[in-house]
């Protein structure tokens, strides 16, 4: 991929893992639970997409994750991953059917095999919006995910605290998988 991408050109295409661990709350048992989930993922490069002076080159994406042999995942997302070259600014800006976005942010070397993107809810730039309901019973604080990529292969270890309604103290709900290119 040409450097206009910066360290987002490694993750042109479509990728699979096998290997996800979702650890969340479990409302139906009631505890924490960590469970293996299967992941597919696009990312479609386009740019520039020009803002003044601002030159940003990016990747449209969709995401879903399935658990087990489940029909439908339970997880999905679209969004956007950003690259301003001039600033070495990453973003991603995503939605989630639960009623939720975030843009996070960070900032990365062109040639960087490894980044951090960072949201709070009362971020200053990089933030997050919710629903009602989950502002009210599982509220999303901050969100962080480092990214380590790798030759054919890339993975996220990510962190969502959560304030929920069922637990005294925030709860840091992570997913972690290793995607490997096959497209």
């Amino acid at each position: 991929m040409a450097n206009e991408w910066g360290p987002l050109g490694t993750l042109v295409g479509e990728w699979e893992g096998e290997g996800g661990l979702d650890t969340a709350y479990s409302h139906a048992r009631g505890e924490v639970l960590g469970t293996p989930y299967l992941e597919k993922l696009t990312m479609k490069p386009f740019g520039p997409v020009d803002n003044g002076d601002q030159h940003l080159y990016g990747l449209d994406y969709k995401t879903a994750m399935w658990r087990g042999d489940e029909t439908n995942p339970f997880h999905t997302e679209v969004g956007y991953w950003l690259w301003d070259g001039a600033t070495g600014e990453v973003l991603r800006g995503f939605v989630v059917p639960r009623g939720i976005t975030v843009l996070a942010g960070g900032t990365a070397n062109a040639d960087a095999t490894s980044f951090t993107l960072e949201a709070d809810k009362d971020g200053a730039g990089y933030t997050i919006g919710e629903n009602r309901y989950l502002a009210e019973r599982a509220s999303t604080v901050s969100y962080r995910v480092t990214i380590t990529l790798g030759d054919g292969t890339w993975s996220y270890e990510e962190t969502t605290m959560l304030e929920m309604s069922e637990l005294e103290e925030p709860f840091a709900h992570t997913d972690r998988n290793k995607l490997r290119k096959v497209g």
